[in-house]
Formats: C-alpha cells, structure tokens, sequence
C-alpha cells in the first residue's frame, strides 16, 4: 500500500504497514498487529512525540547499558518489524548481543526474525534455548540463551511482556523497557521506562548512547542513581492528562 506522505496519519500508517508485512514474512505474529494498536492508543494520548520526561528515560537507559557488564537486547517480532536497524546499530555499539523471544512458539519464526535482524546488519543473534529458562514464568518466553540472558545483568526489553519483565527482574536482571502505557506492568517494574513509540525512541537511544560513551563512569553512575522510574512514569501520566 502506497501511502502519501501528504497523509495526516502519514507516520502511524507506516507502523502499520511494518507490522503487517512482518506478519506476511513470518516476523510477526498476528497477536502482535493486536498490541501494536494497543500501543498506538496510548500514543495518541501523549500527543505522539518524545517528552522531556521520555528524553530523561533515554538518558538513564544509555547510561546503564555502558555501565553493565553483560548487556543483551531482547527482540519479539514487532520490534524486529519495527526498528530492526537500529536494534542491530545499538547492539554494535554496545557490543551485546540480540536475542530473540516470542510468545507464541515458532521455531521457523525465531529463524526468520533471526535472518531479518542479519539483513539489516546485526552480527550477534541469539535463539532461545530449551535446555535453559527463567524462574516465575510458563509462557514460551520463559526459554532463554545462556550466552545471552541467562548471564545479562541488564536486558533493554522494547515491547515487552509485563509478565516477562516481572519474571526477568525476580531472575535479578535491570531492566529497561520501551513502553507506551506507563500503567503496564512491564513498565511499574522495570527499572528505567521510555514512554515513547520505539521508532522514535530508538534513535535518540543510538544517540545517547554514542554521546554517554564519552562519560567517565562515575558521571554514568550518577545519571543512573538521579534517576526514579516512579516519579518518570507519574510524570507521564500527567502529560496524558494534561493533553
């Protein structure tokens, strides 16, 4: 489909349009068109631009990705569709691999998100391993790598599952979730939350990241230790209510 750019949706559309070819090529599912819109509602709402609140976020999360020993970037098929260069960009920055986790089990998908992630550049991508799991969870994102998450002490989580999350820090992981609704569970529980759409975020994520790796570390520390998930995510909730 051939949208304008004309078009006052024009940005919206396009998400759209991502997410159902990736249901066409066996990236996404079709549960994930589901969240997809769920996400949009809530962007919407924050007037469909990074707040200062969000930039804050970035800030932070940048900073404890530099700072973690073991970083590892998860990735369920809508992130694949969405941002899958800049997912492949920051896990070179960062050095940490992208490991692939979907709900619905798929083998055949897990390779094919896998294969999308290397068209677009990335060079360390990790499949979940059976043999391997974390605690407190059921679902199929329960199985992990063990030379990915099972050894992460931070995990960026775009799009995540509140329940994964929740079960991810209980494994003693930080985590740092893309979230639009700042009433999810995945975003009360992780331990620094952007409320913003992952195609904007990602960038200035990318962005910050270059910029933070100049930092000495006590500076990072400190960026980390000023910031509080709770009073970021009240904030949020005041610019929707504002709006």
């Amino acid at each position: 489909m051939k949208i304008p750019k004309s078009h006052p949706r024009y940005e919206s559309l396009m998400m759209r349009e991502l997410i159902a070819k990736g249901v066409e090529k066996g990236i996404t599912s079709q549960h994930g068109l589901i969240a997809h819109g769920r996400g949009e509602a809530f962007d919407y709402l924050i007037g469909e631009k990074t707040s200062i609140v969000a930039k804050k976020s970035i800030d932070s999360a940048a900073a404890l990705l530099l700072l973690a020993k073991q970083p590892v970037i998860s990735v369920n098929g809508n992130a694949a569709a969405l941002v899958p260069k800049e997912l492949a960009t920051l896990s070179s920055l960062l050095n940490a691999p992208l490991e692939v986790n979907i709900f619905h089990p798929s083998k055949k998908r897990e390779l094919r998100i896998k294969a999308h992630l290397e068209n677009y550049g990335a060079k360390n991508v990790l499949l979940p391993d059976k043999r391997y799991k974390i605690r407190f969870l059921e679902s199929n994102r329960k199985y992990i790598n063990p030379n990915g998450i099972l050894k992460a002490d931070v995990v960026f989580v775009p799009l995540e599952d509140g329940d994964r999350a929740e079960a991810l820090i209980k494994n003693g992981k930080k985590i740092i979730a893309v979230d639009l609704n700042p009433l999810a569970r995945t975003a009360n529980n992780a331990t620094v939350t952007i409320v913003d759409n992952i195609t904007r975020a990602m960038p200035l994520l990318i962005k910050a990241t270059n910029r933070h790796k100049k930092y000495a570390r006590r500076k990072l520390e400190s960026i980390v230790k000023n910031f509080n998930n709770k009073e970021t995510l009240k904030e949020a909730i005041k610019q929707i209510r504002r709006l």
